[in-house]
C-alpha cells in the first residue's frame, strides 16, 4: 500500500510516498480503507522534530492523527463494527492516518452516520474531540463570558460554537477578514490580534475580564498573555505544551485535549455534525497524492477550519 512518509526528522519537503505492507488487526483493531483524512497542526510538529523530546516518534513515520473510511477486517476480539462499516477515527499522536489502510482501535472509532461525508468526518476527529475537552473542562455556565484565542482554526471553530451552546457569551480572536465568519460560528464579538491589544480590548468588552480563557494557539508557557484576559478566580484552558504554570489572581490553568474527551463523545459530535448542529469548516481539500502540499500549505498559510486529504 502507499503512505506518506518520513524517514527522519525535517523539513515538510522531505516527505515521500512509499511502498509499505498492508497491516494486519490485532484482536482490538480494525483495518480500515481510508477514504479521507485531516491535516493537523500535530503532523507539521511530528513530522518537522519540532518537539521531538516531550513527542518523539519512530522512523519510518507516517502522519495522520484522525480518518474516514470503510472497515475492511476486524480483530477477533472486536464487537462493535463489522467489515463494510464506515468509520470515523481519532489515533492520537501515534499517527498514521495518511496512508492507504490504516489500523485502528475499536473503542477510538466511530460510526460514520449517513449524512456526514468522508471528508467532513476525517476533519471533525481531533478538532472535535479536543475542543469538546476544552468546552467541558471550562464548565461554562449561562451568562458567563469566555475567551477563545485561536478561534479560526481547526480546533478553534468547534470550540466556539460549542462554547456557544452552553449560554455564555463568546468573544472570539482572529484577523479582521475573518470576523464574519466567527459571529457564523457563534461568536458575540471578535477581536483582531493583529491590530489590537487583546487584554486591553477584552477588558473593554468585559469590564474586570472574561470568565474563563480557552487558548489553542498559545504554547506553555505564553499563556501568561491570554491569562491576562481572564479575571481574578477566573479559569484559563490550555491545549499546547504541557503543565500549567504558576499564574497569580487565583487564575487556575488545565491543560487537557482530545485524549480527555469521554468514550462515546465521537459518535456524539459526528452525529451533531450529520444532522447540522455542528459545523465542520473545511477551507481545503487535497488529493492524497497531493498531501505534501497540503502540509507545506497548511503550514505557511493562514487557515480557517480545517483542511482534508481525499482518498
Amino acid at each position: 500500500m502507499k503512505a506518506l512518509v518520513a524517514r527522519a526528522y525535517g523539513p515538510l519537503e522531505g516527505l515521500v510516498f512509499q511502498d509499505v505492507p498492508t497491516p494486519v488487526p490485532g484482536p482490538d483493531e480494525l483495518l480500515v480503507r481510508t477514504q479521507a483524512a485531516a491535516v493537523n497542526a500535530a503532523d507539521v510538529v511530528l513530522v518537522t522534530g519540532r518537539m521531538r523530546k516531550a513527542l518523539p516518534v519512530k522512523h519510518p513515520f507516517v502522519p495522520g492523527v484522525d480518518l474516514s473510511g470503510v472497515v475492511a477486517a476486524v480483530g477477533s476480539a472486536v464487537s462493535r463494527f463489522r467489515v463494510g462499516d464506515p468509520v470515523l477515527a481519532w489515533l492520537g499522536l501515534a499517527s498514521g492516518a495518511m496512508a492507504e489502510w490504516v489500523l485502528v482501535k475499536e473503542d477510538l472509532a466511530a460510526l460514520r452516520p449517513a449524512g456526514l461525508d468522508a471528508a467532513r468526518a476525517a476533519a471533525l476527529a481531533t478538532g472535535g474531540l479536543t475542543g469538546s475537552a476544552l468546552v467541558d473542562a471550562a464548565a461554562l455556565r449561562p451568562g458567563e463570558s469566555v475567551l477563545v484565542w485561536g478561534a479560526a482554526g481547526g480546533v478553534g471553530s468547534f470550540v466556539v460554537q460549542l462554547a456557544k451552546e452552553t449560554g455564555a457569551q463568546v468573544l472570539a480572536t482572529g484577523r479582521a477578514e475573518d470576523a464574519e465568519y466567527l459571529r457564523r460560528l457563534g461568536a458575540d464579538q471578535t477581536i483582531d490580534y493583529t491590530d489590537k491589544n487583546v487584554a486591553t480590548e477584552v477588558r473593554r468588552l468585559v469590564p474586570g475580564g472574561v470568565d474563563a480563557v480557552i487558548d489553542v494557539a498559545h504554547v506553555s508557557p505564553d499563556i501568561l498573555e491570554p491569562a491576562a484576559s481572564v479575571t481574578a478566580g477566573g479559569r484559563l484552558l490550555y491545549v499546547l505544551g504541557g503543565p500549567p504554570p504558576t499564574l497569580d489572581r487565583g487564575v487556575t490553568a488545565t491543560y487537557t485535549g482530545a485524549a480527555d474527551a469521554p468514550r462515546g463523545r465521537l459518535r456524539e459530535l459526528a452525529e451533531q455534525a450529520a444532522e447540522g448542529r455542528l459545523r465542520v469548516e473545511l477551507s481545503a481539500t487535497y488529493a492524497f497524492t497531493d498531501a505534501k502540499r497540503a502540509l507545506g500549505d497548511f503550514a505557511t498559510q493562514h487557515v480557517r477550519g480545517k483542511v482534508a486529504l481525499t482518498f
